[in-house]
């Protein structure tokens, strides 16, 4: 499956196993995680592939801010994940 921008995964290992994040950036076999709280922009997880589990959700809100580059806040990443998870029946 192709990893892109602004998905949201789920941690399949780890000490954050079940938790949900955003990639806010993705290199040849790794993931850059961030969920706006544990795991901010300033300071993002780096994942391997293998390691998280994605859903077919894109926000294209923050995949057009990461790409564009342009001001996003850990706040924004916290909505999208709130969001999302009301809609799924969790949390």
């Amino acid at each position: 499956m192709e990893y892109e921008v602004g998905q949201i995964v789920y941690s399949k290992s780890g000490h954050d196993k079940g938790k949900i994040f955003v990639i806010i950036c993705v290199e040849e076999e790794y993931v850059y995680l961030a969920d706006g709280k544990c795991r901010s922009l300033e300071k993002p997880k780096r994942k391997k592939i293998k390691h998280i589990q994605p859903t077919k959700f894109v926000s294209e809100v923050l995949k057009k801010k990461l790409i564009e580059r342009s001001y996003l806040l850990n706040a924004d990443i916290v909505k999208v994940l709130r969001e999302y998870s009301k809609d799924e029946g969790g949390f």
